[in-house]
């Protein structure tokens, strides 16, 4: 479905603050998997979801998605087939428009309520009242007033309301609470499956890296490490994935961010 083949970026080359974020990199994504990506920052997650969206053209290799080599293509026109969230809930959404105008500008009718119909308005409605968060009965307010969570969720939901072949999720729940980035994450998991959806997730909860999903990469200096899945993740837990690391690269996983979320847990 996703066929990556020895993508590598190398920012600011021949210069002092050269920096080489994907080094010959290759993954090959099913078509139905929800894939659950960690590593330390800088290891080259969200430079990866940069390539695969077309942020950028990649300096080598090849990206075909669903048959077709989209390694050239503008990121523009990535964008009709493959969906993002990113960490920040600000973003995704038009604040002073309200629920249903920016339901009705990601379902494709340029964000004018009058292109849609009044069964269209209902299903819009009733698709809200599944997130759970009683946004059904607040269409007309504008987003900007929304809580983090429930942003995240309609745009969530904004991204997925015509099913991309691709769904990038970019620490999509990092700056939610624990309550509400579990229900983020209930939600996501949900949609994914009614849809048939691809997903990759970055995350740095290693504990929910093995729960969430089918499949398990971590990366570091801009490659795949390790790529797990199947009965060789199943009963894993979070010192077999440090373990792992220490084997692959020699020392111990140094990073605070992902160790500390692990002790919350």
């Amino acid at each position: 479905m996703l066929k990556i083949t020895e993508i590598s970026k190398t920012f600011n080359p021949g210069t002092v603050n050269e920096k080489k974020a994907l080094t010959g990199l290759s993954l090959h994504v099913e078509r139905g998997d929800f894939i659950s990506i960690i590593g330390a920052n800088g290891a080259g997650k969200s430079t990866l979801f940069n390539a695969i969206a077309g942020t950028f053209l990649t300096d080598t290799g090849r990206i075909v998605l669903d048959g077709e080599d989209i390694t050239m293509v503008p990121e523009h026109v990535r964008a009709r087939t493959i969906g993002r969230l990113f960490q920040d809930p600000l973003k995704g959404t038009a604040p002073d428009m309200s629920i249903e105008e920016n339901l009705a500008l990601a379902a494709g009718s340029g964000g004018w309520l009058s292109r849609i119909s009044r069964k269209e308005k209902k299903d819009l409605r009733e698709r809200v009242a599944l997130l759970g968060m009683g946004l059904e009965d607040r269409m007309d307010s504008p987003v900007g007033l929304l809580s983090g969570g429930q942003r995240q969720a309609l745009t969530l939901m904004m991204a997925t309301i015509n099913p991309p072949k691709l769904l990038l999720l970019d620490e999509h729940t990092a700056a939610l609470d624990p309550e509400t980035s579990a229900k983020v994450m209930e939600l996501t998991e949900n949609i994914a499956k009614e849809n048939h959806l691809t997903c990759l997730v970055i995350t740095h909860n290693m504990h929910a890296a093995l729960t969430q999903g089918n499949r398990t990469l971590m990366m570091d200096e801009g490659n795949i490490i390790f790529d797990i899945g199947g009965q060789e993740r199943e009963g894993m837990s979070v010192e077999d994935l440090l373990n792992m690391f220490r084997k692959k690269r020699g020392h111990e996983l140094d990073n605070d961010r992902m160790l500390l979320t692990e002790e919350e847990n």
